[in-house]
Order: C-alpha cells, then sequence, then structure tokens
C-alpha cells in the first residue's frame, strides 16, 4: 500500500520491549569491550603465559560463561584484540599519508608519527601477539592483514611521489623496503634506546626519493 510523503524522518518501530533490547544491546556491547580491555590489560603485562579466556573474565569481574558468550575461544578473543589496537598504529599512519598536501607534506606527517615514542603498553602488546602468532594460524592471519594495512600505506606514499615525478618507478618495493626499515628499527629501538630513528628514516627515504627521481629523468 502507498504511504503519503509527509516529509518527517521515517520511525522505526520497534515493537513491545524494543528499547529492553537496544538497552540490553548496549550493555552487550559494554561488556565486550570491557572483556578487550582486559584482554589487553593481561597480555601487555604478563604476556602471554596467563592468557586464558578465565583469566581475562576474572579480571574484567564476569563470569567464565559471559566470556564465552561474546567470544567463542581464546582465538577469537585474541583476534578481536588485534582489532582493537588498529586505531593506535595504522589508522594514524594511514590518515597522515592520505591527508592534503604533496609527497613532501605527507612525508613530514609519516616521520613526526613513526619518530614518536610508542607507548611501553601498546609495544609489549605487540609483543605478545607475535608470540602468539607463532602457535595460532587465525592469530597469524589476523596480524598479516594488519601488517598488510601497514605496508600498503608506505606504497601509497611512494604512489604519490610516482604520480608527482612521473616515470616507471614501481612503488610496491619501494614502500615495503621503508616499511621492512621501520619494523626493523623498532626492533632495534625495543634493546637499544640510542639509535637516531629519524635521521636513519631521512637517509633511506632521501635514498628512495632519489631513485624515483632518477627514474623519472
Amino acid at each position: 500500500m502507498a504511504t503519503q510523503a509527509t516529509g518527517e524522518a521515517p520511525r522505526t518501530a520497534t515493537g513491545p520491549g524494543g528499547t529492553g533490547r537496544a538497552r540490553a544491546s548496549a550493555k552487550g556491547e559494554q561488556t565486550r569491550a570491557r572483556l578487550i580491555a582486559a584482554a589487553r590489560t593481561l597480555l601487555a603485562g604478563d604476556g602471554a603465559g596467563r592468557f586464558t579466556t578465565r583469566n581475562v573474565a576474572a579480571l574484567c569481574g564476569v563470569s567464565h560463561g559471559m566470556c564465552h558468550y561474546h567470544f567463542a575461544d581464546r582465538t577469537d578473543l585474541i583476534v578481536a584484540v588485534v582489532a582493537d589496537i588498529r586505531p593506535e598504529w595504522i589508522t594514524p599512519l594511514e590518515e597522515a599519508v592520505a591527508g592534503p598536501g604533496g609527497y613532501a607534506e605527507r612525508t613530514e606527517r609519516v616521520l613526526a608519527l613513526l619518530t614518536r615514542p610508542e607507548s611501553p603498553d601498546l609495544a609489549r602488546l605487540h609483543a605478545a601477539l607475535h608470540w602468539l602468532a607463532l602457535n595460532d594460524d587465525r592469530v597469524r592471519a589476523g596480524l598479516e592483514a594488519e601488517y598488510a594495512r601497514w605496508r600498503a600505506s608506505f606504497v601509497r606514499l611512494f604512489r604519490c611521489l610516482v604520480e608527482e615525478r612521473g616515470g616507471e618507478a614501481d612503488p610496491v618495493p619501494l614502500g615495503e623496503a621503508f616499511a621492512a626499515a621501520v619494523d626493523g628499527l623498532a626492533a632495534i629501538g625495543s634493546l637499544d634506546g640510542t639509535v637516531d630513528d629519524e635521521r636513519v628514516l631521512r637517509t633511506l627515504l632521501d635514498s628512495l626519493t632519489s631513485a624515483v627521481v632518477a627514474d623519472a629523468v
């Protein structure tokens, strides 16, 4: 049956108990978020050694059954943690590369981001997730997907340079080489804090940029 246009926003019929369901859903999302936060705390503190859904539930203050209501198993919860930390390391990089300006401006934003000290908790969390990925294919697949996004940001940065300068340089190996250098510096920095990250990264960027410029001549 046709309805008459009134200019009003469409209404959603919730029916009896609709508000109650919405509240229950919101409460469920809050519990899920609390469980992920507890999982992060446990992983960043004791690492992977004591990481079980039972320990996460205890730290969160909910029943073990409630934890499994939201997460099918231990791996499901770990994969949720992998996704949860994305806004803290991948999203800012993607935004820095996608922001306004040309290659030079984007590079400065990226360097400022990469040379900012990583929080100790996030560093320990990354280490724990890498250890867990060694023995769990689903965790490894989740981390692989995140690092693919990480590398893709650097490829986009060098694609911007190639488009500005012209030529036929392939931005993929350039971006992946720079990503590997960033990861290597992070590993070195966890053991030796005397390395000048900015100087190393600028030197590498200058070399890679020169290669693109030479190709365009």
